[in-house]
């Protein structure tokens, strides 16, 4: 089971700690969603052990669906050359596979070389140590296991100021940096390509939402919301052209109809919040987000709409979603029917406030 997220926490701090003081450790497990970092502490362990003239005799990297035990065991215990430390990347390796393997790994793992770093990274597949196991044992004895998860946003933000002020002289306030993490995802890894879009589009020392808007793609979910804002205020045609530009894109109706369903489950819920006086940290909570800027955003969005066109809304999605996997229907045309409705429906009830 993965570690808890303090125990996560930890590990990772250890992991720095371990690389200012230059003593890495023998034998780390790298799994988690944040590519970025994990590439950046990737980067740091080789830097510490193989970097240097000799790297290619002393940096080993396998894929693991391909790799045979006796090729990993030649691997750790080849003595590293010009070098105190060898490194052995092993990329999703599935280390439970069969008790052969586990018994095989026991020996390797239970007794590794002094000179060696042995990372395991789990990418495509997941990473899930059976603890109930031997070498689940060793393995929680003897492993870092690091998880490199989404950061959160106040985290983020200071990064992109950082990476902003480093690589263009620019500056971003937190509210345009929230801005940018709901549009394009918050993964730092997509972020990252982002930031330099943004930083060599930006004319000013200050990067605006004008800046962002004029070069970031946004992400399927940051599309969706446009549109059901775009209802909202009443701007139909630029909700029809956001769906003809996601289809031209080729995105799947399906994942469009199911970003756009949780859109408008999002709107009835602050509408809901509004009606009970709850305010953006009861959203913040209920939808798990990261900062408050969708959550104003939603409020914001929720006071143009009544509670009844909220549920009808919902309704209609649900309708929709039962058309295109029961009915059989074309799905590009079922999204425009639903915009259309959804249109029409606000017209009737006079859901949009202005």
């Amino acid at each position: 089971m993965p570690p808890k997220k303090k125990d996560a926490g930890e590990a990772l701090r250890r992991l720095k700690q371990d690389l200012k003081a230059h003593t890495p450790g023998q034998l780390y497990i790298f799994y988690g969603p944040e590519d970025f970092l994990r590439e950046h502490y990737l980067e740091s362990l080789r830097k510490e052990t193989s970097d240097g003239p000799m790297e290619a005799f002393n940096l080993h990297s396998f894929q693991g669906k391909e790799l045979e035990f006796r090729t990993l065991e030649q691997a750790v215990e080849a003595v590293p050359v010009m070098s105190e430390r060898s490194l052995v990347l092993v990329y999703d390796y599935d280390l439970f596979q069969n008790k052969d393997r586990q018994a095989e790994l026991l020996g390797l793992l239970g007794d590794l070389p002094e000179y060696v770093c042995l990372v395991f990274v789990y990418d495509q597949i997941s990473w899930s140590a059976n603890a109930s196991t031997r070498l689940g044992k060793l393995l929680k004895e003897k492993a870092q296991v690091v998880e490199f998860a989404q950061q959160s946003q106040s985290d983020l933000n200071s990064w992109m100021r950082r990476r902003l002020r480093h690589d263009w002289d620019k500056e971003i306030d937190n509210t345009t940096a929230e801005y940018l993490t709901f549009l394009c995802g918050g993964l730092m890894t997509s972020l990252a390509g982002e930031l330099d879009k943004v930083g060599a589009y930006a004319k000013g020392k200050e990067v605006t939402r004008a800046d962002i808007d004029a070069v970031a793609d946004p992400v399927l979910d940051a599309r969706a919301f446009q549109m059901t804002d775009a209802i909202g205020a009443g701007d139909y045609d630029r909700a029809m052209s956001l769906l003809g530009e996601l289809c031209r894109m080729g995105e799947s109706p399906i994942y469009i109809l199911a970003a756009v369903g949780r859109q408008l489950r999002q709107i009835w819920s602050a509408r809901l919040a509004l009606e009970a006086r709850q305010g953006e940290s009861y959203l913040v909570e209920l939808w798990g987000m990261r900062g408050g800027w969708q959550a104003r955003k939603l409020l914001q969005t929720a006071r143009r709409y009544e509670l009844a066109w909220c549920r009808e809304a919902v309704r209609l999605v649900q309708e929709a979603d039962l058309a295109m996997k029961l009915g059989g229907r074309d799905g590009e045309e079922v999204l425009t029917e639903l915009l259309l409705t959804l249109a029409q429906s606000a017209r009737q009830r006079s859901g949009v406030r202005r």
